[in-house]
């Protein structure tokens, strides 16, 4: 079995480093990121594993490495690649099942191997929005290309990217939006309306009280959600492979051979994670929101027309809020891992207690293959007919991934 080195650089003379390597959990998988790559590994019902790798053009302007404006970027292009892997990966599971019930003759079997429903994928398709949010470097998103014919080893379904192949693959793009919108801001800001108007507290929906009550509604909503679907067993299952990600990176991080033994005894826990990002959301949005909140006009009318109205008004504001997040989760990544600062990463790695599960060593073969696939491509332009490719071992994914010639 071959070992990855570490590639010296890309392209433009980036060097793959901890700052600039991340990835997320998606359905029975992985997606892993490096400058100017991107890799997915799923495996399937059968045991084998299914590679898609993808060429990440850089931004032409120099404007998205800006301080705070990146962090804007680098969310929204995270959320729009998040939504394309879980998409492939819901695919590649209906694929598996398909042919598992195309070889299965007990209608009982059959249905206990159903796919997840619409509503199980909707909660897992915004959990992996939570857990991406922060991961991964800072790229544009993956040109979009057809999979050439498939030969040999390169046998995975030939997927679409450019559209859905279902109702449920649908629903993973769309839904974890507006559902974000509901549950991050609309829910906190009902809740302290309620909280306000039972104990008449009499708060302006602009003052500082009022703002701190929306951040604390905030986090406990996301906890909850949080908890709440760690116990639905798909959901638990991503909630691992977000595990093996933190660890696959955290083996990288320390220099050591991407091997299932090097990582298994590392930590889950990592301070570039979505999840820490989510949590730092919260906080900062009570800060800046109480600072802007009394510039803000007011709305004549009964309080129900000036809670809407100020709802509305913050819209615009979250962008600045996941610029300022992003500067302070790099800060907090490069200066707090370690030393009297460490204590500042503790909320964010309690709630990532809830959103990573230990991995087993087939989960981690998942990760460490996405990413060893990743940090192979990171000097090379692929062709646009890149093929995906299947293999029926990890052994065999680790002997055919090495080092391309730039």
């Amino acid at each position: 079995m071959r070992q990855l080195p570490f590639v010296t650089s890309t392209p433009d003379g980036e060097r793959p480093n901890p700052t600039n390597v991340g990835g997320q959990a998606v359905i029975e998988g992985v997606m892993m990121r490096a400058p100017g790559s991107l890799s997915i590994v799923c495996r399937k019902r059968d045991g084998s594993l299914i590679l898609r790798e993808r060429t990440i053009e850089a931004p032409a302007s120099a404007l998205v490495k800006a301080p705070f404006l990146r962090g804007m970027l680098t969310l929204f292009s995270s959320l729009k690649i998040g939504h394309q892997a879980l998409r492939f990966s819901a695919e590649i599971l209906e694929e598996g099942l398909a042919e598992e019930e195309a070889r299965e003759e007990d209608a009982k079997k059959k249905k206990a191997k159903a796919p997840p429903g619409p509503a199980t994928l909707a909660l897992i398709a915004l959990a992996q929005w939570i857990l991406s949010a922060a991961d991964g470097s800072e790229e544009e998103e993956p040109s979009k290309k057809e999979p050439a014919p498939i030969k040999k080893i390169e046998v995975a379904p030939k997927v679409k990217e450019e559209e859905p192949k279902s109702a449920l693959a649908g629903l993973a793009t769309a839904v974890p939006v507006l559902f974000a919108i509901g549950l991050f801001i609309a829910l906190p800001q009902a809740a302290a309306e309620g909280i306000n108007s039972w104990f008449k507290l009499g708060l302006d929906v602009t003052s500082p009280g009022f703002q701190v009550i929306t951040g604390a509604a905030k986090l406990i909503i996301i906890v909850s959600y949080l908890a709440g679907i760690r116990m639905i067993p798909d959901v638990r299952r991503v909630f691992q492979y977000h595990g093996a990600e933190h660890k696959a990176i955290s083996t990288y991080e320390a220099g050591k051979d991407l091997l299932v033994e090097n990582a298994r005894p590392t930590s889950a826990l990592h301070a570039r994670c979505g999840t820490t990002f989510i949590i730092m959301v919260a906080f900062v949005s009570v800060v800046l929101f109480s600072a802007v909140g009394s510039f803000f006009p007011t709305i004549p009318g009964p309080r129900f027309v000036q809670s809407i109205a100020f709802f509305f008004m913050k819209l615009p504001l979250f962008p600045v809020i996941a610029g300022i997040t992003y500067e302070l989760q790099r800060f907090f990544a490069k200066y707090c891992t370690t030393g009297p600062l460490r204590p500042l990463l503790w909320p964010g790695f309690l709630v990532q207690k809830i959103t990573t599960a230990p991995p087993d060593d087939d989960q981690l073969e998942v990760a460490l293959a996405s990413l060893r696939s990743a940090l192979a491509n990171a000097p090379v332009k692929l062709p646009e007919t890149h093929p995906d490719k299947q293999y029926m071992s990890y052994s065999d994914l680790v002997d055919d991934v090495v080092p391309r010639p730039a």
